[in-house]
């Protein structure tokens, strides 16, 4: 691994060695590197290096904390005669913030203007392209094995550079971002991320020199609901590896939205050897400099730069922005009204302002000039519980006194104030509100007003871009509701908020009112979309603590950051040690009704609870449906009627049978959503402080685990005063086709054991995973006839339901039993027939051989003997004619093997030493 900013030799092996001769070693290597270099080739002899042929490295450290530095060329093989190599510095050195390391004389030197340098550190704000050391990968999560098209299916799926940042892959593959580092000294990583949908499951976590993962828990991240957030997490000493790692599952939405990650800076290396380019739109004005500004609005800048250049008058530019754009023509959008506060004499005035910062130009043409201001009125009068002062501002009035806006009165005896606020008149911003404006593209905060104060309303202002979002927040410490309201234990109310509102939209537009308890995140209570006529509003409030009430309202909805509701599209994903489950819900999509048991008033009358699920709904457009129709019985047929219906994905409603009604139809009546928006899908009994007890239904014995969808209602009521909360709990059963059946829990035949949450079971072979690889096996026939079969068949029990299909019957060639007998005998019996062949000859050869031996012992007896002289030649009675056969020089090959053991005269013929009967010399013959 190399160190960012310059590379590490490989580690010295020769740990215990004398810097002598580590000198030698580094001087033997330069001159066998150059002598290699002269004698390749015949080539041209080769020049002295210059100083910008080469530049200059440091070896990696050894046992004792001391390195080398060496000089490197540029190329390889163009130049001679490199710099000795010299002690460097001790491997612990480093500069200061604003300074690097002149590796010539191995000193700490100021960043020139236009650059920058962390002294310890690296920062990595550009991307255009992937840095370098930077690495993108991308894997297939599928835990069968992958096929070759599933991996080329994600070898797109990678981190992308976007300019500023770098986005994620937005689909089911595994996208990974690593870097690699080398520390010389503990240091960080810091990092901004934005990271709207939880759809993707994002993680950051380090491995060290033992590929040991980092053991903290903020390895995954959580999302972001205001913009950009920061995450820093500290390094260790050596080698560590950063991954950035990105998963997508389409289960909440069809297209998730990307993770962006931007400004990585790493602090704890041992040096860096140069000053990085400020990058476009930023600047430094001053050696030395740690950071680079952000070039002020209207003012732009090329990379590296000390200054930032204005733009020309027709032109203009965000802040921190390259390049500057052509001015629009100004129109009656780019400006707002609002009216003044009071001055001292009591008046307002109505006054139009440019919305800031201004892009528009006037003078172009078809350009609208401001308005003028318009005259002076009188001030309208204070809000309820204010009265106005001296000043002509706006008091609270004392304690134990009210007023409808102009003088405060004292309660009349036995009663008190009743404390709380109303804002009618809207001539400045109250002090317990704020606005500002979230940019709907980098998701940071402006500095410009969202919502302007307009007399007796408040309404959205004019944003730098349509996507934008004007928020407006009010900030309440607590209630004090009337002691009346606190004697009545049963009320759960502690207050209630009530707005006006209406939305006019010439495009898409989103209103969206967000509540936060004690400084919290602020969670979405409703939201509408589109123009909507003028209507009221009303929020209860349960808990006396710090409230915070968010209106925010979006033009266009291109990023719906704050827009956390969900829908579902009847898919879900769910890994075990295993395998991995994928499960498709499409036939379990339409509505189904169940009808609890019978139950009795106290005078006897039945009735049912009848309930209507929508699973999935379309979209997040809830489809069940519960009516009100007792007017509409009432009417006679073929007459119109109203009936006064409840849409939700799980509704309930109260069914009076007809023989109890004297109706032809059952009556239904009070109608109850239990379930308004989906709160997520998981295999877990507890999702967002909701349970789903197992022990409600039977249990599961297929070992498929129970995917369980989790709702939440707005309705509260005094027993539920966090609202009603639904469970659905889907099992895979083969046995019931779809849509299968529904079942409520038996100790709690209402579907409900506390009246504020609900449970159902909902039993369907729909409900079983999707069928793949794992769910069938391959039968092998025997061969038969040289053809074997390959059949493939469903494990039993199927637990799966569509998915793949079985694959088709295989026919393979095969060589049976039979055949491999065959090749066996005939193998066998000619090895057989070789062996006793060999045998037989073996036999004969020996008996030749002592023939030999005992003739050559009687001759060599014979010598020590005064014999006779022979006096012929004959072939004695009873000698065999084969032993004494004189070969030619023509043998076969017996005959050739045989020759080699007998002595062989000049002519080819054997020589037999033979004894004269004279008793002289031994002739050979």
């Amino acid at each position: 691994m190399a160190e960012p900013g310059h590379s590490l030799h490989p580690s010295a092996r020769g740990r215990g060695r004398t810097e002598p001769r580590t000198l030698r070693l580094l001087r033997l290597l330069l001159w066998a590197g150059t002598a290699f270099q002269v004698t390749q080739g015949a080539g041209p002899e080769l020049h002295s290096c210059k100083e910008s042929e080469y530049h200059y490295e440091y070896t990696a450290c050894d046992s004792t904390g001391s390195r080398w530095r060496v000089a490197v060329p540029h190329t390889p093989g163009l130049c001679t005669s490199l710099p000795d190599p010299v002690k460097g510095t001790e491997c612990s050195f480093s500069c200061k913030a604003g300074e690097f390391l002149d590796m010539k004389d191995q000193s700490c030197k100021p960043c020139a203007e236009g650059r920058y340098s962390l002294g310890t550190g690296i920062r990595f704000d550009e991307w255009d392209e992937l840095p370098h050391g930077f690495a993108s990968l991308s894997t297939n999560m599928e835990i069968e094995d992958s096929t070759l098209e599933s991996t080329e299916n994600c070898t797109s799926s990678k981190w992308v550079p976007l300019g500023d940042y770098i986005a994620s892959n937005t689909d089911e593959c595994t996208a990974t971002l690593m870097y690699a580092v080398n520390l010389k000294q503990s240091g960080t990583v810091n990092f901004e991320y934005y990271y709207p949908d939880s759809s993707i499951i994002f993680e950051f976590f380090v491995q060290n020199d033992q590929c040991q993962p980092n053991a903290d828990d903020s390895r995954w991240m959580k999302t972001t609901e205001k913009g950009w957030e920061f995450h820093s997490v500290e390094l260790n000493r050596g080698n560590n590896v950063l991954y950035w790692r990105t998963t997508a599952f389409s289960v909440w939405s069809k297209v998730s939205k990307p993770v962006l990650v931007r400004n990585i800076a790493i602090t704890g290396v041992a040096y860096t050897s140069e000053c990085f380019p400020c990058k476009p739109g930023t600047y430094a004005d001053q050696q030395g400099s740690s950071s680079c500004k952000l070039c002020p609005a209207n003012f732009y800048s090329n990379k590296g730069e000390t200054s930032c250049h204005q733009c020309d008058p027709d032109k203009y530019s965000e802040k921190g922005s390259s390049t500057c754009k052509a001015r629009p023509a100004c129109t009656d959008k780019d400006y707002f009204y609002t009216h003044t506060a009071c001055d001292a004499n009591g008046e307002t005035q109505l006054m139009y302002k440019w919305a800031q910062p201004k892009i528009c130009g006037e003078d172009l043409e078809g350009a609208v000039k401001l308005p003028a201001s318009g005259m002076k009125m009188s001030c309208p009068p204070c809000n309820p519980g204010f009265f106005k002062s001296n000043s002509s501002t706006c008091e609270p009035c004392p304690y134990g006194s009210y007023s409808n806006g102009s003088d405060c009165s004292h309660c009349p005896a036995g009663t008190e104030p009743a404390v709380g606020f109303e804002y009618k008149w809207w001539n400045t911003l109250p002090t317990n509100m704020e606005t500002t404006v979230l940019s709907g593209i980098n998701f940071e905060y402006k500095g410009m007003t969202g919502w302007e104060v307009a007399g007796d309303h408040i309404y959205s202002a004019v944003g730098a871009s349509d996507n934008d979002f004007m928020i407006l927040t009010l900030v309440v410490p607590g209630f004090r509701p009337p002691q009346s309201v606190m004697a009545d234990t049963e009320n759960k109310e502690v207050a209630r908020i009530t707005f006006v509102f209406e939305t006019i939209c010439s495009v898409n537009c989103e209103l969206y009112f967000m509540v936060g308890v004690n400084s919290r995140t602020n969670s979405p209570v409703e939201t509408w979309k589109g123009s909507k006529g003028k209507q009221s509003y009303t929020y209860i409030i349960e808990e006396n603590a710090t409230m915070s009430f968010t209106w925010a309202f979006q033009r266009t909805t291109f990023h719906e950051t704050i827009h956390s509701l969900c829908y579902s599209d009847c898919t879900f994903s769910v890994s075990s040690p295993t395998r991995t489950f994928e499960y498709n819900f499409s036939a379990l999509e339409k509505t189904i009704s169940l009808a609890g048991g019978p139950s009795f008033t106290s005078k006897g009358l039945k009735y049912f609870h009848h309930f209507t699920l929508s699973l999935c709904g379309n979209q997040g457009k809830k489809m069940s449906v519960c009516t009100d129709n007792v007017t509409d019985l009432r009417i006679p047929e073929g007459e119109s009627g109203f009936s006064k219906p409840i849409t939700a994905y799980v509704c309930q409603a109260v069914i009076i049978p007809p023989e109890v009604t004297g109706y032809k139809a059952g009556v239904s009546s009070q109608p109850v959503s239990l379930a308004d928006r989906l709160i997520g899908v998981t295999t877990d009994m507890t999702l967002d402080g909701i349970t789903s007890p197992a022990e409600l239904f039977h249990p599961e014995s297929l070992g498929i685990p129970d995917v369980i969808f989790f709702y939440r209602s707005n309705d509260v009521t005094q027993s539920c005063s966090s609202g009603r909360s639904t469970t659905i709990r889907v099992r895979c059963s083969p046995l019931k086709p779809a849509p299968g059946s529904l079942s409520l829990p038996s100790k709690c035949s209402d579907g409900t054991c506390d009246g504020c949450n609900f449970h159902f079971l909902w039993e369907s072979v729909a409900a079983c995973p999707l069928c793949s690889t794992a769910d069938y096996h391959a039968i092998v026939s025997s061969c038969v006839a040289g053809i074997q079969k390959t059949t493939y068949v469903w494990r039993e029990p199927k637990l799966c339901s569509g998915g793949i299909s079985l694959p088709e019957q295989r026919v393979t060639i095969c060589k049976t039993i039979d055949f491999w007998l065959k090749v066996g005998i005939s193998a066998g019996t000619c090895t057989a027939i070789l062996l006793t062949v060999l045998t037989c000859y073996f036999w004969k050869k020996n008996q030749k051989l002592e023939y030999k031996y005992s003739k050559l012992v009687m001759n060599a007896t014979l010598k020590d003997c005064d014999l006779p002289a022979a006096d012929s030649c004959a072939i004695m009675e009873g000698e065999d004619v084969e032993d004494d056969l004189i070969f030619t020089s023509k043998k076969s090959l017996f005959g050739k093997i045989k020759s080699f053991t007998s002595k062989r005269t000049p002519d080819g013929f054997d020589s037999v030493p033979l004894k004269t009967s004279s008793g002289g010399p031994d002739m050979d013959l």
